[in-house]
């Protein structure tokens, strides 16, 4: 995987080390707060299967949303 050097002042650095746990990266740590968070990071809420199954219920109903608004807009430019 590429890597990219970046530069932070000491207080951002600071910041990122007081948020890194045990065996992390930095990398871990950036993508772990910069977001794209998993169901699986509920800490504890959810087992593995149930957020696995919750996962794939809302990919779902994503892809079944990302259908009906191209079927509409499909619907508006045959009308339009």
């Amino acid at each position: 995987m590429a890597t990219k050097t970046i530069s932070l002042d000491e207080q951002a650095y600071e910041r990122l080390v007081a948020h890194k746990r045990e065996g992390e990266s930095f990398s871990d740590v950036v993508k772990r707060i910069a977001g794209e968070r998993s169901w699986k990071d509920a800490a504890g809420t959810l087992s593995t299967a149930e957020a696995e199954e919750l996962e794939e219920s809302v990919s779902e109903r994503r892809t079944r949303s990302r259908e009906r608004s191209d079927r509409i807009a499909d619907e508006l430019d045959e009308t339009g």
